[in-house]
């Protein structure tokens, strides 16, 4: 069992920078990819982000690419979102997600947090 708990978002400006995290508990951090999902009003849920931390490997949605970086601490059980020159477009709730290997959908996740939620303003 995995657990997932985000935190960071909030309001912000359109061109403005947040930081999410992912804190996990429960079985070996590092041996799990883990992912940021989100989910804007209406739509589907969809991928960001995702890393290995026992390799370093990471992969992003062409959307986010060059905006968004993912790091993560395996000391501290925590993955980092960094989210700079936002937009209006990504506007949504942020999961968090644990899979066994880097994925971009849904169903090969194993775990997931309740999200959080991010508002980019115009």
């Amino acid at each position: 069992q995995v657990q997932l708990v985000e935190s960071g978002g909030g309001l912000v400006q359109a061109g403005g920078s947040l930081r999410l995290s992912c804190v996990a508990s429960g079985r070996i951090f590092s041996n799990y990819a883990i992912h940021w999902f989100r989910q804007a009003p209406g739509k589907d849920r969809e991928f960001v982000a995702a890393i290995r931390l026992s390799s370093g490997l990471t992969h992003y949605a062409d959307s986010v690419k060059g905006r968004f970086t993912i790091s993560g601490d395996n000391a501290k059980n925590t993955v980092w979102v960094q989210m700079s020159s936002l937009k209006p477009e990504d506007t949504g709730v942020y999961y968090c997600a644990s899979g066994g290997t880097i994925a971009t959908m849904m169903h090969a996740m194993d775990y997931w947090g309740k999200g959080t939620q991010v508002t980019v303003s115009s």
